[in-house]
């Protein structure tokens, strides 16, 4: 593990109870600014078959990993001991199996007033549905997130997990932790942090419950300033089969690509709807005339809010991308450096994702245990090395 004095987390410890998706990226997230993660994995996968995927796993870039056994009540003892050491406690199960384990936040915050307990679900720790199973398109569908994303008359695209697993659920925990981090500043406590991924979807639409109260989104997918009913806020097919993306909206930028691409239309009917169906087609038209990389020259400079749709293999090489450092490679494998940036606490890939059980020597030597007493653990099946 490299050095992470830096960062803006720097000296906070975290402890994170191995699980999928959101929370893992929120661990992510917390080790880039500057915390020691040391992630709980379970006993049983030590040398196991997904050793090759976890090797490239970047959401689990830069922890340090134990390997317990949660249903020995040595391996409980042992998370316990680490919890009482630790700033932050993160886990992603579902509502009481962390209270059957002998690990809740009650439990833990008894013996460590101090801990900020982060909790990671999908329908929140109460509720009709808090025990029912779930992923990412269900959560933004109960949300109200996902029914506004597609075309109109076509039926609703799941914007991969970003929404859910990731920007309503595992960001936002790491919103709350940093939060609760800085509350206990002052008050010396510290609380639970419960983030569901249907509170955090719906949250992340808050912007369309205004605009429907003004009057400016209505009923129908497909059919609005950004859901692609607009002509100026589309993505167009080009020559070459690529695609480029428009987004128009404000009428000084609306002019300026009507001026670039020689049109000869009402600039004052931007926003008839009534016309957006025949600009549309004029537009994709004129998009399909030329190549992706023909558009970006003509258009790079002429602001009006356009840029190429890049793959994400693409958008590392691109010359923005990489005079920013958006992306860099870490440990073999091409991926997003960590954000945002920090001017004076610069944040950091901390080291490379770690095997189940890698660290387990190391992490019971900063406890104070002695050879004697990890060798009894290893014995016992507490747990694996």
């Amino acid at each position: 593990m490299t050095s992470q004095a830096s960062g803006p987390l720097s000296g906070i410890k975290v402890l994170e109870i191995a699980g999928m998706g959101p929370a893992p990226f929120c661990g992510m997230v917390l080790s880039d600014f500057g915390a020691d993660v040391i992630r709980v994995d379970r006993a049983d996968a030590v040398g196991g078959p997904g050793d090759a995927q976890a090797s490239v796993d970047v959401l689990a870039r830069g922890r340090r990993s134990i390997a317990v056994d949660l249903k020995q009540s040595g391996g409980v003892d042992l998370v316990l001991r680490l919890a009482d050491r630790a700033d932050v406690l993160i886990e992603g199960y579902r509502p009481g199996v962390m209270e059957r384990l002998g690990l809740g936040p009650d439990v833990c915050l008894a013996r460590n007033p101090r801990l900020v307990y982060g909790r990671m679900t999908g329908w929140g720790q109460d509720g009709p549905w808090a025990a029912q199973a779930g992923h990412d398109i269900n959560y933004i569908s109960l949300a109200g997130a996902l029914w506004p994303i597609g075309r109109a008359r076509q039926a609703p695209v799941p914007p991969l997990n970003l929404v859910g697993d990731f920007g309503g659920g595992g960001m936002l925990l790491a919103v709350g932790i940093c939060a609760a981090l800085a509350e206990r500043g002052a008050s010396g406590r510290g609380q639970v942090v419960d983030a569901a991924m249907t509170d955090g979807a719906a949250l992340l639409n808050a912007f369309l419950y205004g605009m429907r109260a003004a009057g400016l989104w209505g009923d129908e997918r497909g059919a609005n300033l950004l859901d692609t009913g607009a002509p100026f806020y589309e993505t167009y097919e080009t020559a070459d089969g690529a695609w480029i993306s428009v987004g128009s909206i404000e009428p000084k930028f609306f002019r300026n690509l009507v001026t670039a691409l020689g049109l000869d239309i009402d600039l004052a009917a931007q926003n008839d709807k009534a016309s957006w169906p025949a600009l549309k087609d004029k537009l994709a038209a004129i998009f399909r005339a030329r190549t992706r990389e023909e558009w970006t020259e003509l258009l790079g400079d002429a602001d009006a809010c356009f840029a190429p749709v890049l793959s994400p293999w693409e958008a590392p090489r691109h010359p923005h991308n990489a005079v920013r450092g958006t992306f860099t490679e870490s440990f073999g494998v091409t991926q997003p450096s960590p954000a945002p940036r920090f001017g004076r606490t610069p944040a950091a890939i901390a080291g490379p994702p770690a095997l189940p059980g890698q660290h387990t020597d190391e992490i019971l030597g900063d406890l104070g245990l002695d050879v004697t007493e990890i060798d009894r653990m290893r014995s016992a099946g507490e747990v694996a090395l």
